[in-house]
């Protein structure tokens, strides 16, 4: 069907899958490198970050498939928006618990340095990917890939709270900063969720 379609649109489609195939490469490295370091430093800001970023390459795989597919419909867009916002509750709940956990001394957080470099990159690569597909969106009408960029958008502003959060922790010894950065996205994550 591809081979019937105008230049331009076989272009653009193109260029909706490479924008999603770097998105979820991106995540994937993002994802397990944020969540790794969140285990090893138990800070409850890279939990949640990293915790977005695995739903992000969730939600960046549907948008994937729906324009790589032509059997896709609304219904299976529909479901896959509903298990990604229940996702983002429990993620949002969980990251409640940790991170008052830490407050309250159940949990010693300690600085990550692998943390903070995957965050400043996620500051400086996620809104340049939101910028791209927001572009595609317009062009294609995609309310699906209108969500994705918001998503990508979110991330950049995710990764700069709770690389804050870090900092304060890394080079000053705040440890209860990490914790109140986790509490900080925690209506962000929620409100990607509803």
């Amino acid at each position: 069907m591809e081979s019937v379609l105008p230049v331009a649109a076989a272009a653009t489609l193109h260029r909706i899958r490479r924008i999603q195939a770097i998105t979820i490469a991106w995540m994937t490295v993002e994802a397990v490198v944020s969540l790794s370091a969140a285990w090893m430093a138990h800070s409850p800001a890279l939990l949640a970050f990293g915790g977005d970023s695995a739903i992000e390459l969730l939600s960046a795989a549907v948008v994937y498939w729906r324009f790589r597919s032509r059997l896709s419909d609304d219904r299976t867009e529909k479901l896959a928006a509903r298990i990604t916002g229940g996702l983002l509750f429990a993620l949002a709940a969980y990251v409640a618990l940790v991170a008052v956990l830490a407050l309250l001394g159940h949990v010693e957080v300690r600085p990550s340095f692998l943390g903070i470099v995957v965050l400043i990159v996620a500051a400086v690569v996620m809104p340049v990917i939101a910028q791209q597909k927001r572009r595609l969106s317009t062009m294609t009408a995609s309310a699906a890939l209108r969500a994705d960029a918001a998503e990508s958008a979110l991330c950049g502003y995710l990764s700069i709270i709770a690389l804050a959060g870090l900092l304060a922790n890394a080079f000053w010894g705040v440890t209860w900063a990490d914790p109140v950065a986790a509490l900080c996205l925690i209506p962000l994550v929620a409100r990607e969720g509803w």
